[in-house]
């Protein structure tokens, strides 16, 4: 039997923390350059105390076909993906007005 969410109060099958979580993320997109010119795309912003950040980071790998990491409160893709990026974030339950990929 699984146990019951201490936020929410739900069994935990059925609890929403991550979700309202989700829309709650003020994340920032970013690309950056690395050693011998290679692009890296960088997502900040996700709180890991509320999501599952190496949860979201092993999906946005999964699609992207790439490599990445989680470190801190970011993660790191290789490669140029800024311009999915969103789209993908949308699609996991993340706000579209709260992605700024500026």
């Amino acid at each position: 039997m699984s146990g019951i969410c201490p936020t929410c109060g739900l069994p935990k099958e059925l609890c929403v923390c991550e979700t309202i979580a989700k829309e709650d993320q003020i994340i920032k997109v970013k690309l950056a350059k690395r050693k011998f010119g290679k692009l890296t795309t960088l997502i900040e912003g996700i709180d890991p105390r509320k999501i599952d950040i190496k949860d979201v980071a092993k999906k946005l790998k999964s699609k992207f076909a790439c490599g990445g990491t989680v470190k801190g409160n970011s993660i790191e893709l290789q490669g140029d993906h800024k311009s999915r990026v969103k789209e993908e974030l949308i699609k996991l339950g993340f706000a579209s007005n709260t992605i700024d990929t500026n």
